[in-house]
C-alpha cells in the first residue's frame, strides 16, 4: 500500500475520533463530526490529506455498501408496496422542485438553460445521509421512511436523464437519437437480470457457497454480487448506488440475507465514514467565511422550499400531515449525486467557478444541518397536527403502518438444530410456546423449512441475525451447538442485546461453566455431567433396580449437582420472572395425572408446605388460571400446578402428581 494513502487513513480516523468525541459530548450527531473532520483535514483548510482522489473512491464504496445493506433489508414485495412513492411521489417531487427553482432563477435574471440546470442540482437529496439517519432511528420501515426511500430511489433514476440533458442545455450537439432508446433497452435488460437473479441464480449460488461453511468465502461471494451488480448498472449509464440497492434486493429474496447483512455491516460502517469525510473536504472554508450570510440565507431557503415541495407531494399521494412533514424535512438537503451533476455542468460551462463553490458550500451546510432538522421534525409535525385543518389532510387517505411489526414476543430462540435443538423445538411445539431456530447448515434449513419449521440460516454471533430472530422480545435463548468459541460469542452478543433474556447453553465440559456464566449465561448444562447421569441410569437398569428408585436417585444427584448448572448466584436470580428471589428455590410446573394421589384433594388436605416444604403458587385449569390458591382450592386431574421449593423437595412430591397406573 502506498504510504501516502496509509498516512491519510490514519489522519482521517484519528481526527474523526477526536472530533466525534467532542461532538458526542455536545449531543451532536456523528455524521456532523465526520463532515467537520473532512473540512479540517481537507485541502482548503489544514491540508492534512494528500490522496483526495483515493479517499473519494473509498467514499463511493461506502455509498455502495450503504445502499446494498438497505436493499437487503427490503424485498421486491416491499418495493412494490412503495411503488406509489417511487413513481408518483418521486416524479412530482423532482418536476416541481426543478420547475420552482428554474422559475425563481429565471426571474432573477439567470439564463433559462442555467436556471433549469440549477433546478436539476437542487432537486436531488442525499440518499446516504437520509438512510443513515433513518437506520439509526429504526425508521426505515415507518411511513415517512418508506416514502422518503421511494422518492430517493426515483431521484437516483432521474440523475441519468439529467446527465443526458446537460450537453443539450449547454448548447452542444450532445445526445444522439439512439441514446435514450438504447438507455431504456439496457435498463429493461438489467431489470430482467435482477428478477431472474433474485428468483433463481443467487439463492442457488449462495446455497452452494453456504454449504462450504466458510465465512470468508460467503462474505466474498456477497461482496462480488454487490459490486458486480453495481458495475453492471454503471456500465448501462445508471448509478453505482442504484446497482448496489438492486443487488441488495436480489439477496433479500433468499434465506441468506440476514447473515449477509451481518457480514457486510462492519465494512459499511468504515467506508461510509469516508463518504462523509470526503464531502467535508470539498468545502472551501475561506469562500464560506467570505460570504457566510448570503450562503446561510440561501441554504435556509433551499431547505424550507424542498421540505414544502416534498411535504406537499407526500400529502398529494394520500399520506397524513405528520408523515408529510417528516418526509419533507428528511429529504430537504442537497444530495451527493448533485456533485457528479455539478462537475458535468462545470465542464459544460453551465456554471462558473464561483457559482460552483457557492453550490458546494450550500451542499455541505445542508448536510450538516440534516441531523438537526431530523431531530426537530417530530416537534414540528406534532404542532402541525394540532392545526385546525380538514381531517382528510390531517389523517390522509391511506392507511399508514410500519411495514415490519414484531411477530413474536416471549418466544424461544434455538441456536443449532441438531438432536438437542430438535428436542427443544419439539418440546416448545408441544407446549405451544412460539420459537424460532437459527442454523448454519443450509441443507438443514432447506429441508426443515419444507416441513414448516420456523428456521433461518445465519451465524448467531452476528447482531443482525439475532435481531432478525427477535432477540429483543425473546424470553429464552437456547444455545445447543458444538463450537465453544461461537457459543461464547453468541452468549455475549445476546446478553448485550437483551439484558433480561434467560440464556441456557450447552457445553462439552464442566470446566467451561464459569466462563460462560461470566459472559451472561443463566444456565450452563455440561454434556459430560448429563452423560454420566445417563450412564449410571443404564447401569442401574441393567441390575433391575426399580424405575421409581432410579428416578428418585437421578433427581437427588441432579439436586446435589444443580449448582453446576448455575453461574454466579448474584448475577442470576432463579425467580426473576415473578419478581423475587429465594436462594436454592426453583419454580416447576407439575401436571396432575389421572388417579394421582393428590387428585381430588384440597390444598389444605395435601398440606404440601408443612409435609414437603413446597408451596403452591398457581393452578392452571384449561384456559383459567387460579392465582394464589387458598386452602379450599381443590386439585383436579388435568390441572397444571406451579410450585416453588428446593429442587430435591420438588422431586419428593413429584410422585403425588403422577398418573396412577392400573395393576
Amino acid at each position: 500500500m502506498d504510504a501516502a494513502i496509509l498516512d491519510d487513513i490514519v489522519v482521517i480516523f484519528a481526527l474523526s475520533i477526536a472530533i466525534i468525541f467532542v461532538t458526542s459530548r455536545l449531543k451532536v450527531p456523528g455524521i456532523v463530526g465526520f463532515l467537520i473532520a473532512g473540512m479540517v483535514a481537507g485541502p482548503h483548510a489544514l491540508g492534512l490529506v494528500q490522496e483526495t482522489e483515493t479517499v473519494e473512491a473509498l467514499a463511493e464504496i461506502g455509498v455502495v455498501l450503504l445502499l446494498f445493506t438497505i436493499g437487503m433489508k427490503f424485498s421486491f414485495t416491499e418495493l412494490l408496496r412503495i411503488r406509489r412513492a417511487v413513481l408518483v411521489g418521486g416524479t412530482l417531487q423532482v418536476l416541481l422542485t426543478v420547475t420552482a427553482v428554474a422559475a425563481g432563477a429565471w426571474i432573477t435574471g439567470i439564463p433559462p438553460a442555467q436556471a433549469v440546470f440549477l433546478g436539476f442540482l437542487l432537486s436531488l437529496s442525499s440518499t446516504a445521509i437520509v438512510l443513515s439517519l433513518l437506520q439509526g432511528r429504526s425508521e426505515v420501515e415507518s411511513p415517512h421512511g418508506r416514502t422518503a426511500l421511494g422518492i430517493l430511489i426515483f431521484q437516483d433514476l432521474a440523475i441519468i436523464p439529467m446527465m443526458l440533458l446537460v450537453p443539450m442545455l449547454a448548447g452542444a450537439e450532445g445526445v444522439g437519437g439512439t441514446s435514450v432508446p438504447l438507455f431504456l433497452a439496457t435498463s429493461a435488460g438489467i431489470i430482467g437480470f435482477v428478477v431472474v437473479s433474485a428468483k433463481w441464480l443467487v439463492p442457488a449460488a449462495l446455497y452452494h457457497v453456504a454449504r462450504l461453511r466458510s465465512p470468508e468465502i460467503f462474505l466474498l461471494s456477497v461482496l462480488v454480487i454487490c459490486l458486480f451488480t453495481a458495475w453492471l448498472t454503471q456500465s448501462a449509464g445508471l448509478s453505482l448506488a442504484l446497482g448496489a440497492f438492486l443487488a441488495g434486493l436480489i439477496i433479500s429474496e433468499s434465506e441468506y440475507s440476514q447473515d449477509a447483512i451481518g457480514a457486510v455491516i462492519p465494512f459499511k460502517e468504515v467506508f461510509t465514514s469516508f463518504f462523509f469525510v470526503s464531502v467535508g473536504m470539498l468545502l472551501d472554508a475561506g469562500f464560506f467565511l467570505a460570504n457566510p450570510v448570503i450562503i446561510l440565507i440561501i441554504t435556509a431557503g433551499v431547505i424550507v422550499a424542498k421540505a414544502l415541495v416534498a411535504g406537499g407531494v407526500t400529502l398529494a399521494i394520500g399520506h397524513s400531515l405528520r408523515t408529510a412533514v417528516l418526509t419533507g424535512f428528511a429529504i430537504s438537503q442537497i444530495g451527493e449525486f448533485s456533485f457528479v451533476l455539478s462537475s458535468a455542468g462545470l465542464s459544460a460551462g453551465l456554471i462558473d467557478g464561483a457559482l460552483y463553490q457557492a453550490f458546494l458550500a450550500m451542499v455541505v451546510v445542508t448536510m450538516i444541518a440534516t441531523p438537526f432538522v431530523f431531530s426537530a421534525a417530530p416537534k414540528v409535525a406534532d404542532r402541525a397536527m394540532r392545526l385546525d385543518l380538514p381531517e382528510r389532510i390531517r389523517r390522509g387517505t391511506i392507511r399508514e403502518t410500519f411495514a415490519k411489526e414484531p411477530e413474536m414476543n416471549d418466544h424461544i430462540i434455538i441456536v443449532g438444530f441438531g438432536i438437542g435443538g430438535k428436542n427443544v423445538a419439539r418440546a416448545a411445539q408441544a407446549a405451544k410456546i412460539p420459537y424460532v431456530v437459527i442454523e448454519t447448515n443450509p441443507e438443514t434449513v432447506r429441508l426443515e423449512r419444507v416441513k414448516g419449521e420456523p428456521i433461518h440460516y445465519g451465524d448467531a454471533t452476528r447482531r443482525a441475525v439475532l435481531g432478525h430472530a427477535g432477540i429483543r422480545t425473546a424470553k429464552v435463548l437456547v444455545v445447543v451447538i458444538s463450537d465453544p468459541s461461537a457459543t461464547r460469542r453468541i452468549i455475549a452478543a445476546a446478553r448485550r442485546a437483551n439484558p433480561h433474556l434467560r440464556i441456557i447453553a450447552r457445553t462439552r465440559y464442566v470446566g467451561d461453566i464459569d466462563e460462560l456464566a461470566s459472559l451472561g449465561a443463566d444456565e450452563v448444562i455440561p454434556e459430560e455431567y448429563v452423560t454420566s447421569i445417563e450412564i449410571f441410569t443404564r447401569i442401574l437398569t441393567a441390575y433391575l433396580v426399580p424405575r421409581d428408585e432410579i428416578e428418585r436417585f437421578t433427581a437427588e444427584v441432579r439436586a446435589d449437582g444443580y449448582v453446576l448448572f448455575r453461574s454466579a448466584e448474584a448475577a442470576r436470580p432463579g425467580l426473576h420472572d415473578i419478581g423475587f428471589y429465594q436462594p436454592g428455590a426453583e419454580v416447576e410446573s407439575l401436571r396432575v395425572g389421572e388417579g394421582a394421589a393428590i387428585a381430588g384433594m384440597t390444598l389444605a388436605e395435601a398440606d404440601l408446605r408443612r409435609k414437603h416444604g413446597v408451596t403452591m403458587l398457581a393452578v392452571r385449569r384449561g384456559a383459567r388460571v387460579i392465582a394464589a390458591p387458598d386452602g379450599e382450592t381443590a386439585i383436579l386431574a388435568g390441572d397444571v400446578c406451579v410450585v416453588i421449593g428446593p429442587e430435591d423437595r420438588i422431586a419428593d412430591v413429584d410422585h403425588l402428581f403422577r398418573e396412577r397406573k392400573e395393576g
